[in-house]
């Protein structure tokens, strides 16, 4: 009986582990086996990117701020968000940022099935494309998180999964100053920047913290000399 239930046991738990295995995959060393995966782009600037959006009062306060400091980042839409506020979405595309794909809904992809991973992303993706009109090309999962499901479903909606090499947490909303430190921690030359545009999954009104931290950290970034580019222009695809 014992030997019957291992023989049914372990293949469960193969598969749970091969759902799980890009998830260690994209976290810690070995994202060094595929820079790419984690952002890593050309030498002389970084990626700027926000998830979340699009909101009616985040997003369109960051749009002016990189508007302020001429600067062009990825915006990761959730569909979601993209059929509630249809208007800021265009918006992000008319002031001539990059979209990218970060789900239809916000949910760990870990504790999800595949199919309903594929629907989830088929879902999304529909949704940016058809307000945007423009068919998103980056996909980045909610919470960094990928499974084996992502990767499939991603791949049959030609979406590439892009991580980040640097956060500022502002998901929390602390001062501008602790948000620029975060990230201070982990910039580097040809590295990914992930900030948030909208609170719809954090602390209310984060997105004020964000916002108020971009001008410390294009102090930051003149100190170094790096540039700041959208996705497409950072991994050279664009």
């Amino acid at each position: 009986m014992r030997a019957r239930s291992l023989g049914v046991v372990a293949p469960l738990l193969a598969g749970g582990a091969l759902h799980a295995l890009p998830a260690l995959a994209a976290r810690g060393p070995l994202r060094s086996l595929r820079p790419s995966l984690a952002g890593r782009g050309r030498p002389g600037g970084v990626a700027l990117t926000f998830d979340d959006g699009p909101d009616a009062a985040g997003t369109p306060a960051v749009l002016a701020a990189l508007d302020a400091l001429g600067w062009q980042a990825t915006f990761f839409l959730l569909g979601r968000q993209v059929r509630r506020h249809p208007d800021v979405a265009r918006a992000v595309v008319a002031a001539g940022h990059e979209v990218g794909l970060h789900g239809d809904v916000h949910a760990n992809h870990l504790v999800r099935s595949p199919r309903w991973v594929r629907r989830d992303l088929a879902a999304g993706c529909a949704a940016v494309t058809a307000v945007t009109e423009v068919r998103p090309r980056w996909f980045r999962p909610p919470y960094g998180v990928l499974s084996a499901g992502s990767l499939h479903a991603a791949a049959a909606l030609g979406l590439t999964p892009v991580l980040w090499t640097a956060w500022g947490r502002d998901w929390e909303a602390g001062p501008p100053a602790a948000v620029l430190a975060t990230v201070c921690r982990s910039l580097d030359d040809g590295g990914t920047v992930l900030l948030h545009d909208s609170d719809c999954t954090s602390r209310a009104g984060s997105w004020r913290s964000t916002v108020a931290a971009l001008p410390l950290l294009a102090g930051e970034l003149d100190r170094r000399g790096l540039a700041v580019r959208r996705l497409g222009d950072h991994l050279g695809a664009g």
